[in-house]
């Protein structure tokens, strides 16, 4: 188990914690929240060794493994699959061993020390470590090609990825993990969450997304007051434990109220009363005694709103046959060419919609948002903007495009020039931007405290459509239910990119989604979704949506239903309904017939497979079988262990390869399903 035995931290003259006591049991998946500053990235470094506390003492199992998520990627040539393998140290120094013992020249010691290392790599599972690492790779959202890229070929936020994928490859204990979220999209969380479920040794982690913490957590321990307290359960159970606590508090100190002005007021009026002076002085001792209570404060609670849009267009927004995508030009030949990322693209945005976009990383939604926004130009079809239409748009990297050298009120005065500064210090205090922050340059301002400016300056534009491409990265819990409630009142109309499923459940009515290259409706909710995802492996290569099931089509445009009459709409369907169900039942045949054709030579592919990797895994267990014998290893039997041992090289080398195929095969199947 992990205690915390009377620990204090202090960061310069800051009090962090104060004789914290705390137990947490081993299997525990514990959430550790608090607000900004309150000392949750130090507890980590104290818990792998890189601070330590001022007082007290943080005790564990001393042999146990503490896997964490690097900082820092450094940009390597390394392949990225081999970078992500390069977490399970303990593989590589036997490799690193295995190397150097087959470089050094033919011995008795040496033939029974490859011998060890053999056995201890089978141990650690190194012939099944390529499959695992694809495994684990493709599920954070990168690709057979990708894995294959050196990590300098990386954006940071990827290189972040890859650093995860080897805090998770690394057999472990005890696993920390410091808002492994903040880089992932939602497919990505998806699968990490089904991963960190089946995890079984004890799991430490921070993060500002309520909905992951629900999946994963039993156990909440809140940084509050420089105090560490335990709860059981998720972090909706904390909620309604801290809720019940604070009225309990509240109730403790008005009583203790009432019983402090009763003493007061009989010491008043009877400690000069000779008759009553004992009593007085009695009760003066139990005043004196009387431990002050403290309130149970809750967290200071930020909200704000966004203001009512001025008058809108109907529809908004209208596009016919956009493709969307990217042009570039050759620096040397001039020449422009197109990249198409969702194509044939018929959409129009109305009065009032309220959507969530989906779509695996890469699909396309960022593009299909900057289109909308007039970022991007439509590479074909047409785009009609509504007269009066004004977009507030956050885009992903909304913070970075901030004058990090400029103020709050720089950037605000900057799109309001003809308001009056103390209008603009009033609304940007509003946004938790007191006193000398408001004129302060924002270059040390948390990135949180960033991505509020950013929100400020798209409120005060008061837009009537809302473009939001991942608007919770950097925002803390309170921050994010801030914005959460927001747009729930919010007026106009919004699109949102979020991986925080609480938004998007409490501000989006429908979902459409951009997979394989086109814009579809979902016809589902969030567990839909997730669903789907786990089923198909995260979605790749599939174009089989629920609402594409559902409606028995692939393709057809989104767009907003226009108002029909009731009785003129069922008479317009009634006579093509029949005609409509016999084509689709013909094509239903046709495609399944076609998948049948596709799936049998694969089908036939994995069978082969299969029986080879029985062959090679018997011939595995037969080797190792003879290796297990004691005379093996005299000096007698040296020529034939020399053979059985490159035989149980490439035996592990061919199951290896068999194994890569094995899953290349599954997933062109299920890419079919």
């Amino acid at each position: 188990m992990i205690r915390f035995i009377q620990v204090s931290l202090m960061r310069g003259v800051k009090p962090l914690l104060e004789q914290v006591d705390v137990t947490l049991n081993p299997g525990d998946k514990i959430g550790l929240i608090g607000a900004n500053g309150a000392g949750k990235s130090s507890l980590f470094a104290m818990m792998r060794g890189e601070l330590h506390p001022d007082q007290g003492e943080i005790d564990f199992p001393a042999k146990w493994r503490v896997a964490y998520v690097a900082q820092e990627t450094p940009p390597l040539e390394r392949a990225a699959l081999d970078y992500a393998i390069d977490g399970d140290v303990n593989l590589r120094k036997l490799e690193a061993e295995l190397a150097r013992l087959e470089a050094e020249p033919e011995s008795s010691e040496n033939g029974i020390a490859m011998g060890e290392v053999y056995s201890a790599l089978a141990d650690a599972d190194a012939y099944t470590v390529q499959s695992r690492g694809e495994q684990l790779l493709l599920g954070l959202g990168f690709t057979l090609d990708q894995m294959k890229q050196p990590v300098s070929s990386f954006s940071g936020g990827w290189r972040m990825r890859l650093n995860l994928a080897q805090a998770l490859m690394c057999p472990s204990d005890l696993l920390l993990l410091d808002e492994p979220t903040n880089h992932l999209d939602l497919d990505a969380i998806i699968w990490l969450e089904d991963w960190l479920k089946r995890y079984t040794g004890t799991l430490l982690i921070i993060s500002h997304d309520r909905d992951f913490l629900d999946e994963i957590v039993n156990v909440i321990v809140h940084i509050d007051e420089r105090k560490l307290k335990r709860y059981s359960g998720n972090y909706s159970s904390f909620e309604r434990q801290r809720a019940a606590q604070m009225i309990l508090a509240a109730g403790a100190m008005e009583k203790q109220q009432r019983k402090r002005a009763h003493l007061e007021s009989f010491i008043n009026r009877f400690k000069a009363k000779a008759s009553k002076a004992r009593q007085a002085q009695s009760r003066m001792k139990a005043l004196a005694k009387m431990e002050e209570l403290a309130p149970l404060r809750a967290a200071a609670e930020f909200s704000f709103e966004f203001r009512e849009p001025l008058n809108a267009p109907n529809p908004l927004l209208v596009m016919e046959d956009v493709d969307a995508g990217y042009r570039s030009e050759n620096e040397k030949t001039g020449e422009i060419t197109s990249k198409t990322i969702v194509n044939h693209i018929n959409f129009s945005l109305q009065i009032g919609q309220r959507i969530g976009l989906l779509g695996v990383n890469g699909a396309g939604k960022s593009t299909l948002i900057k289109t909308i926004a007039g970022e991007l130009a439509p590479l074909t079809g047409t785009a009609t903007v509504g007269k009066g239409l004004n977009i507030g748009y956050f885009a992903q990297h909304q913070v970075e495009m901030l004058r990090h050298d400029e103020s709050p009120l720089w950037h605000l005065a900057k799109i309001a020039p003809t308001v009056r500064e103390q209008e603009l210090r009033n609304f940007l205090g509003g946004f938790n931007f007191p006193g000398t922050m408001v004129t302060s340059p924002i270059a040390p301002f948390s990135g949180g405290e960033k991505a509020r400016l950013a929100l400020a300056l798209i409120v005060w534009q008061r837009p009537n459509l809302l473009l939001l491409d991942e608007p919770t990265n950097h925002l803390d819990l309170e921050t994010r239910e801030a914005l959460t409630e927001a747009l729930a009142q919010f007026e106009g109309t919004l699109v949102v990119v979020s991986h925080d499923r609480h938004l998007l459940r409490a501000t989006t009515d429908q979902f459409i989604i951009v997979a394989d290259g086109k814009l579809q409706p979902f016809d589902g909710d969030l567990d839909d979704y997730k669903d789907w995802m786990m089923q198909t492996k995260l979605g790749k290569g599939t174009d089989v949506l629920p609402a594409a099931g559902k409606a028995n089509q692939t393709d057809y445009p989104v767009t907003s239903p226009v108002a029909v009459p009731a009785p003129a709409a069922a008479s317009a369907a009634a006579p093509a309904s029949a005609v409509q169900t016999k084509e689709q039942k013909r094509q239903a045949a046709e495609d399944r017939q076609r998948l049948s054709a596709q799936r049998k030579p694969l089908e036939q592919k994995l069978k082969k497979v299969d029986e080879q990797m029985a062959k090679r895994s018997t011939q595995k267990s037969q080797i190792e079988a003879q290796l297990a014998e004691p005379g093996i290893y005299d000096a007698a039997n040296k020529p034939r262990l020399i053979k059985l041992l490159a035989e149980q090289t490439d035996v592990a080398r061919e199951l290896g390869e068999l194994e890569s195929e094995w899953l290349s095969l599954h997933e062109q199947l299920e890419a079919l399903a």
